[in-house]
């Protein structure tokens, strides 16, 4: 019970990361100084770090499976098959199968790591984020696959338990699903400091386990020339190439439905599609499955959407005003779009977009925790006020992004929030200062409340 995030995915995570945050403290000997702190060398203890991300998840997912029950739902176990309209049968290999009918259907069945060919994965040496999860051991050496989320939150972890870290990337740049000045920031608050190198523009075509004493080895070649490029040995290689939809052995054919690249095709109202394009009655997808945005939260959100569905209200989601966070130290959040997608928008749309920006180095909160490195970007159009995207790279950045979000979502502009107060002193105010600095044309009008005396 749980999915991806319970049991493989944000929720172990979180613990190693919580414990990397911790090392990191505690190891930076002229911050803890600037504080007035005097700490003894720190150590770990891999197995019990293992365990705390172990236990987190046990005790999550029991919570869950007790809630589901404490509400009257009937959990059926067993691998699940749509055989007809409303009709599933599921069961467990070796034993007879049952069939169930509903009056709809909801495919919830997430995601599982990508593994790109040539690449041998045993679980020890060569692993998916499902086995460095468990964090059966920390190599001297590890080479990371791809520096998206994943791969840099594992750097996070790694680097602060002591591994030294190569990143495999094949695009011209790192983290390349950022908005790139955020990118730049963080390769050099995340990546320069640490013990950390990394190859871009490359492909690793052939990752061999380590076996007989000998070390893992990776071949790489030129992403554009296809032309060999280097040969690595490393201690252990962590596959972070991002996630493939889990939608084989689903019966999908069984309703006329062809999955795209393994997603299942959907409309904004999450109700699947067949192969000619129409609606499959009382048939829904959700989450990973349907390949809109990978996320947990994107597939809770879209839950919700559905049973507004269900019970005869219309609810379609926003999906650019849910956010995203990496829980690194400092932590990176976004929402909405980056730069240069906001900037092809603008020209395909015929407006001027803007940028505002704050640093944390200007934040009273932050510096009192005697953590001022960080940013917070601001994309939008200064004609209405509409706020395109937000970016942040900086402390408690995940927690931060939600106000933003929330705008976006409900359609608040920037001459609104901008008049929204602050506690002082806290991280908050870095947004405030954000939306301050923000410049809207003058002649597009306020729609805030006049206020009332009380």
């Amino acid at each position: 019970m749980g999915g991806t995030c319970v049991n493989r995915g944000c929720v172990p995570s979180k613990a190693l990361l919580a414990v990397s945050g911790r090392m990191r403290e505690l190891q930076d000997e002229h911050h803890m100084k600037a504080l007035g702190l005097q700490v003894a060398a720190a150590g770990y203890d891999r197995q019990a770090v293992a365990d705390h991300a172990n236990n987190l998840a046990s005790k999550i997912r029991g919570n869950l499976t007790n809630s589901l029950k404490a509400i009257g739902v009937d959990i059926l176990t067993g691998f699940g098959t749509i055989v007809g309209p409303q009709k599933v049968k599921y069961g467990k290999v070796g034993f007879s199968e049952n069939v169930v009918t509903a009056k709809d259907i909801i495919i919830a069945t997430g995601s599982v790591p990508f593994v790109p060919k040539g690449i041998e994965i045993d679980g020890k040496t060569v692993i998916t984020s499902d086995h460095a999860l468990k964090l059966e051991f920390v190599p001297d050496w590890i080479a990371i696959v791809g520096s998206g989320y994943i791969g840099l939150e594992f750097s996070d972890v790694y680097t602060a338990l002591g591994s030294e870290v190569t990143f495999i990337e094949a695009m011209d740049q790192l983290m390349p699903g950022f908005d790139p000045e955020i990118g730049k920031l963080a390769q050099r608050v995340l990546i320069n400091p640490r013990k950390i190198d990394y190859y871009t523009g490359v492909f690793a075509t052939k990752i061999t386990p380590a076996k007989d004493g000998k070390p893992v080895t990776i071949e790489l070649i030129d992403a554009k020339t296809k032309e060999a490029k280097d040969t690595l040995e490393v201690d252990a290689a962590l596959i972070a190439t991002g996630r493939a939809p889990f939608t084989k052995g689903l019966g999908l054919n069984n309703i006329n439905v062809e999955t795209q690249r393994g997603f299942v095709p959907v409309d904004d109202r999450m109700r699947v599609i067949d192969a000619d394009g129409n609606l499959v009655p009382h048939v829904y997808c959700i989450g990973d499955a349907n390949g809109k945005l990978m996320l947990a939260h994107t597939a809770s959100a879209q839950g919700i959407s559905v049973i507004e569905q269900l019970t005869g209200k219309d609810y379609v989601l926003n999906h650019l005003s849910i956010p995203a966070a990496c829980f690194t130290h400092p932590e990176i959040s976004m929402v909405g779009l980056t730069e240069p997608q906001a900037r092809e928008k603008a020209e395909k749309e015929g407006f001027e977009i803007s940028i505002a920006k704050t640093s944390f180095k200007a934040n009273t909160k932050a510096l009192a925790e005697n953590e001022g490195e960080g940013l917070a970007k601001l994309i939008y159009r200064p004609d209405t006020g509409e706020i395109l995207g937000v970016h942040i790279l900086g402390m408690h950045a995940a927690d931060l992004i939600h106000e933003a979000s929330n705008a976006i979502a409900l359609g608040t502009r920037v001459q609104d929030i901008k008049f929204a107060v602050h506690a002082h002193p806290t991280l908050s105010e870095v947004l405030d200062e954000l939306y301050k600095s923000a410049k809207v044309n003058p002649h597009v009008s306020k729609s805030v409340s006049e206020p009332v005396s009380v």
